[in-house]
C-alpha cells in the first residue's frame, strides 16, 4: 500500500526548499538562540517566513534539545488561514513532507483526537496551510524519532480545544506546539504596545483578553491556556519581537512571541 503524503506548500517562500540550505539556516537560528535547561510540556511559536519569525521560534525550539530522545509524539495546532473551518481538522494522510524528509502522522493520536467533539478528518484545511508546515523542519532538526498529529483549528470554543488537548496530553513522550503570530500590520510602536498587552494576558492566564486581532492563532492558544491551567502549568516568555525588529520595515509589522509551558 502506497504512503499518502501531504506535500509542502510554502517551501521556497517561507523557508528554503534546498535541504542543505534549510539545515544550515535552522542550525544557525537554533545556535544563535542558545540552549536552555527547560523541559517544556508545550510551546507557543510564530509561523511567518523564517527571515521574519525564525529567530523568535528558535528561542523555543532551542529549549527542546534536552527532550531530543524523550519526545515521540508532537501535537501541532495552528489556525486555518485559507479554508473556512468549524472545529479542528486532522489529516487523513500518512505523512507530511518537508525538504528534510517525511514526518509520519501519529495514527494512534489521530484516533484519539477523532473521537473528541469538534474534531473531523479533513485534508482540505491542511493542503495550503503554512501555520503548521513551517514548524516541521524545526522539529526535524531538534528531534531524532517522532510522529506528529497536525491539527488545523478553525472556529471553536477554548474549552473544546482544551478538551482535545486533555485527551492527547500524555506524558513526557508528548509535546504540544501551538502556532500563532500576534498583532498584524500595525506600526512597530503600536504593535509593540499591542503585543505587550497580549503577552501580559497569556502570562496571567486571561483567555478572555485574547481575541482574533491579538493573535491569529487565538483559538488554539486559548485552548492550550485552558488545558495548561488545569494542570497548574505556567507560561514563560522566551522572546517577543516584531518583523520590524528582524526584517527592518517598521511601518507595517507583524508581532511574534515564543512561550514555554512548564510545571508550576
Amino acid at each position: 500500500m502506497s504512503t499518502r503524503v501531504r506535500e509542502p506548500a510554502v517551501a521556497g517562500t517561507f523557508y528554503p526548499a534546498t535541504p542543505a540550505l534549510l539545515t544550515r539556516v535552522l542550525d544557525e537560528l537554533i545556535a544563535q538562540a542558545g540552549a536552555g535547561s527547560l523541559s517544556p510540556k508545550a510551546i507557543v511559536v510564530p509561523h511567518a517566513g523564517y527571515v521574519y519569525s525564525g529567530p523568535i521560534a528558535a528561542a523555543a525550539y532551542a529549549r527542546l534539545t534536552p527532550l531530543r530522545d524523550t519526545v515521540r509524539t508532537i501535537v501541532l495546532l495552528g489556525p486555518a488561514h485559507r479554508v473556512p473551518l468549524a472545529g479542528l481538522a486532522a489529516p487523513s494522510v500518512d505523512a507530511f513532507r518537508s525538504p528534510l524528509g517525511d514526518v509520519l502522522v501519529d495514527t494512534d493520536a489521530r484516533a484519539v483526537a477523532a473521537a473528541q467533539p469538534g474534531v473531523t478528518i479533513d485534508d482540505g484545511p491542511h493542503t495550503g496551510e503554512h501555520s503548521l508546515e513551517v514548524h516541521l523542519p524545526f522539529l526535524q532538526r531538534v528531534f531524532t524519532d517522532f510522529r506528529v498529529l497536525p491539527l488545523v483549528v478553525g472556529r471553536a470554543e477554548a474549552d473544546v480545544v482544551g478538551s482535545v488537548l486533555d485527551a492527547l496530553w500524555g506524558g513526557p513522550e508528548t509535546l504540544i506546539v501551538v502556532s500563532t503570530d500576534l498583532s498584524h500590520y500595525e506600526r512597530h510602536d503600536e504593535a509593540t504596545a499591542h503585543d505587550l498587552r497580549t503577552v501580559a494576558a497569556i502570562l496571567t492566564g486571561r483567555t478572555d483578553a485574547i481575541g482574533s486581532y491579538d493573535a491569529c492563532g487565538a483559538v488554539p492558544l486559548r485552548g492550550l491556556m485552558v488545558a495548561a491551567g488545569r494542570r497548574g502549568m505556567r507560561p514563560l516568555l522566551l522572546d517577543r519581537r516584531t518583523s520590524g525588529d528582524t526584517a527592518g520595515d517598521r511601518e507595517r509589522v507583524v508581532g511574534y512571541a515564543a512561550f514555554a509551558y512548564t510545571p508550576g
